[in-house]
């Protein structure tokens, strides 16, 4: 889908949980990724999220 000055592009956030299995690891090993900075993230109202971005940029670095 192409990005217009209309439609803004709109970003699928996952809570550590959602990310944890979007990149099959266990949720500890998930919070310990995002510690250590090998997998960014971001706060939204007091909770961690991480974008769809973040995690394909995680696994375009790993590989």
């Amino acid at each position: 889908m192409e990005q217009t000055a209309q439609s803004p592009v709109r970003q699928r956030f996952y809570f550590v949980p959602e990310a944890a299995a979007a990149i099959r690891r266990s949720e500890k090993a998930t919070r310990w990724l995002i510690h250590t900075g090998a997998l960014k993230s971001s706060k939204i109202g007091g909770r961690r999220v991480v974008t769809e971005q973040q995690i394909e940029e995680f696994f375009s670095e790993a590989g």
